[in-house]
């Protein structure tokens, strides 16, 4: 391919979770010779990197693939990310898309992208990325992968079978990270992978161990991290839940709050237990999120009327709720007893209106300063959040973007804080 004075432009569309924004910024740094645009319309090429998490993540890029053809100029499409293993293949044959490859082949993309020719390349399911990582969205706060794949086999879940079993970054290219994006001014870090409680497994060593060397990297003022499962929460990890450089947030995955459908979904932790944790950790100030399924095939009137009587005893304050989508390829997708969409719709609701009053109740209740990360102004106020992963809107003559501040007053609304800085 023959390259002009100008180079050709890049737009990247990212679906899906945290670690495929990490995958995506692994990509723009190895993009030497094309320059990167916010704006699709003005694009050579668009890379898709997708989601597959559900069946209606795929309908949502292959949506957006087609409306990229309706552009006056349409790009070349480019696709990547978990929807290679699962719907690649077919968009490849039938001409929706340029060219595909997957997530090991990510850091080759300036060689990719500058081949004449169409190219498919799903690589394999075991590659570790070495690229560092030097700048990353917003001012202060950066997402750092930590491992990739996942060994627990969930009844609803692709994403092993797209990502692979879990393995683990190396602790020293994950120091040399964020010591690179610390010097560079970043204070904030969370910590991302398909399933973060794993790290370390095969090598020896574990989360707590990482967290206790990151805390000793000058500039890590604050690390939160993606979610974990309530097993990986060991008692080495609860001796460090009160060190200063930890966010007081967990999103620890419970999935559901039945016994029998924890069963059925193939999960691994129990009510019990879980319910014992997360008191634990709320005791310790902490505010706790949680992801929950509703209306898997199997989840009855009575089941469903049993979790939400467990689920009020448990101290949650965020909730990453999502009605039941059918995953090809996965056990779930066969199973019988399914729930009726407007059944899951009014259980999605009672969910997180529970949780929406834990939380303000949270905030109301809470007596001690809030620390923020201020990320944004818009709109005549500062944005940002606190220690416990809540947002405020700050109205202040000062310029906060990107400073830390501590506040003392503020209101609790419904739907997040309010407050003065001066």
């Amino acid at each position: 391919m023959q390259f002009s004075t100008s180079k050709q432009k890049v737009f990247f569309k990212t679906f899906g979770c945290r670690t495929n924004l990490f995958d995506t910024q692994v990509m723009m740094s190895n993009l030497k010779d094309f320059e990167i645009t916010q704006d699709e319309k003005e694009a050579d090429i668009v890379v898709i990197n997708s989601c597959t998490v559900t069946n209606s993540a795929d309908s949502t890029a292959r949506g957006y693939i087609n409306s990229l053809n309706r552009f006056e100029k349409p790009p070349r499409v480019v696709f990547t990310g978990c929807g290679v293993w699962t719907k690649g293949e077919n968009l490849f044959k039938e001409n929706k898309i340029d060219s595909l490859f997957g997530h090991s082949e990510k850091e080759h993309i300036n060689e990719l992208l500058q081949k004449d020719e169409r190219f498919f390349d799903a690589g394999d399911l075991e590659h570790i990325d070495d690229t560092i990582v030097e700048e990353f969205i917003g001012k202060s706060r950066a997402f750092i992968k930590i491992q990739e794949g996942c060994d627990f086999r969930c009844s609803y879940c692709i994403i092993p079978y797209v990502r692979g079993d879990a393995r683990s970054y190396k602790e020293d290219k994950i120091l040399e990270q964020i010591t690179t994006l610390a010097s560079n001014g970043f204070g904030e870090f969370i910590l991302t992978g398909t399933n973060v409680g794993s790290y370390g497994k095969k090598q020896h060593t574990s989360l707590a161990k990482l967290l206790k060397k990151i805390s000793q990297i000058k500039g890590v003022r604050r690390i939160r991290m993606g979610s974990i499962e309530p097993i990986q929460i060991d008692d080495e990890f609860k001796e460090l839940i009160n060190e200063p450089f930890m966010a007081k947030h967990l999103h620890i995955a419970l999935q559901h709050t039945s016994k029998q459908m924890l069963q059925i979904m193939n999960r691994r932790n129990k009510v019990l237990s879980d319910l014992e944790l997360f008191e634990f950790l709320s005791e310790n100030g902490y505010a706790l999120g949680t992801d929950f399924i509703v209306g898997h095939p199997g989840e009855t009137d009575e089941l469903w009327k049993e979790a939400m009587e467990n689920l009020h005893k448990f101290p949650l304050t965020h909730v990453h709720a999502f009605t039941y989508s059918k995953r090809d390829g996965t056990p779930s997708a066969t199973m019988k007893n399914e729930v009726r969409g407007d059944v899951a719709k009014v259980r999605y609701n009672e969910l997180v209106s529970i949780i929406e009053e834990k939380n303000y109740t949270f905030r109301k209740n809470n007596t001690k300063p809030l620390e923020v990360l201020i990320e944004s102004y818009k709109n005549g106020v500062y944005k940002g959040l606190d220690q416990h992963f809540n947002h405020i809107d700050v109205k202040s003559e000062v310029d906060l973007v990107g400073d830390w501040i501590f506040i003392e007053e503020y209101e609790a609304k419904r739907d997040k804080n309010v407050a003065e800085f001066k």
